[in-house]
């Protein structure tokens, strides 16, 4: 069986080379040539002797999720939809900056989540990404963007945004981290490289102890009741036990402060009420606010929230001494925005036909 070597970080790289007698220093090699060089063909690893390049051509490759299409937006921003076989296929995301280039790659097909005002969710889920897929993505984009042969870093950061729950594949996410900061990998430093989560308390707690990077985490409600609704996962992982997990997780953070992200909903989670609830919540938490303008989808039953009052709520936080941004919302023609990654998604969890059987409950009601 051929093994996908972008799959390997480096200490279980140095296991499998170990298995047919290679030396550890190889493993240090093969990550330079694969995600620094960009380089798929054993052939071209010039340092590489003529048996040990043999013996990989024979044992392994570099497989990456296959291109479907690219679009480019307006601002720059370009999205690639990556085959992964059996009808599921994921979604991409690179946003140019002047000081910076973020990748926003993807950590599931779907999302086993079903956060009400996301379009990701509404897919629905198929399964979880492997570490090669996760990885694949940012192979791609170096390839697609020219880095390797300008010998550039067009990637500065990485942020964990794109479709899925990362911390409800948790091996194959930090497996990825590791190759992400690995010196012979792509060598981010844990600052740039952003891991977002809707709230998985024991998965957070194992990420400090792990893979501490920079954490973002999806808030948008001030208390149980709205979460609830807007994130079900918090009945799990209420806001109390997820408020002590961020401070946990800050005793190991590369930043000294979370970043809680607030989409902002018309009429549901908007007022100056909530923007007070919200300053309760997070006092004692170290932490900035990046409000995010909702990106509308087909019938997703919510409205974004008008510009005074997304800047109305952004004062009240502002004038508590918090830092509070606003996202720019980028790649919205192309439908690259936050919370409008939908891929392909062959889905498993029945999402759609248990929301039609609820609609046509309440209708006869």
């Amino acid at each position: 069986m051929t093994v996908n070597l972008l799959g390997f970080n480096r200490e279980a790289l140095t296991e499998w080379l170990a298995t047919w007698g290679e030396k550890p220093f190889r493993a240090r090699q093969l990550m330079r040539w694969i995600h620094q060089e960009g380089v798929a063909d054993f052939s071209r690893m010039t340092d590489l002797s003529r048996g040990a390049r043999q013996e990989l051509t024979r044992r392994a490759g570099v497989m990456v999720p296959e291109l479907v299409s690219e679009q480019i937006a307006r601002d720059g921003t370009r999205k690639w939809l990556l085959s992964l076989g059996g009808g599921n296929a994921i979604e991409t995301v690179f946003i140019p900056e002047a000081q910076r280039g973020t990748l926003c790659i993807s950590s599931q097909v779907g999302c086993a989540l079903d956060c009400s005002f996301c379009s990701t969710g509404r897919q629905g889920f198929n399964r979880n990404l492997t570490t090669a897929e996760i990885v694949g993505q940012v192979w791609w984009a170096n390839q697609a963007l020219g880095a390797n042969e300008s010998n550039e870093r067009v990637i500065s950061n990485v942020v964990l945004m794109g479709m899925g729950e990362p911390l409800l594949n948790y091996e194959a996410v930090v497996n990825s981290l590791d190759i992400l900061l690995d010196d012979q990998g792509y060598g981010l430093s844990r600052r740039r490289v952003t891991l977002s989560t809707s709230g998985i308390v024991p998965a957070l707690d194992r990420l400090r102890e792990r893979a501490p990077v920079a954490l973002a985490v999806s808030l948008h409600a001030p208390d149980d009741e709205l979460r609830d609704t807007l994130v079900p996962i918090n009945r799990k992982y209420p806001l109390k036990e997820l408020m002590a997990a961020c401070q946990r997780y800050l005793e190991r953070a590369p930043r000294d402060f979370i970043t809680f992200e607030y989409v902002m909903l018309d009429g549901v989670n908007d007022s100056d009420a909530h923007a007070e609830a919200l300053l309760r919540l997070v006092h004692g938490v170290p932490c900035k606010f990046n409000l995010i303008p909702f990106n509308p989808f087909p019938q997703s039953g919510y409205r974004c929230s008008v510009r005074h009052r997304i800047e109305r709520f952004r004062d009240i936080l502002m004038a508590a001494g918090l830092v509070v941004t606003v996202r720019k919302t980028r790649g919205d023609d192309i439908d690259a925005a936050c919370g409008q990654l939908a891929g392909q998604v062959m889905d498993r969890s029945r999402r759609d036909q248990r929301r039609a059987t609820v609609s046509q409950s309440e209708h006869l009601a």
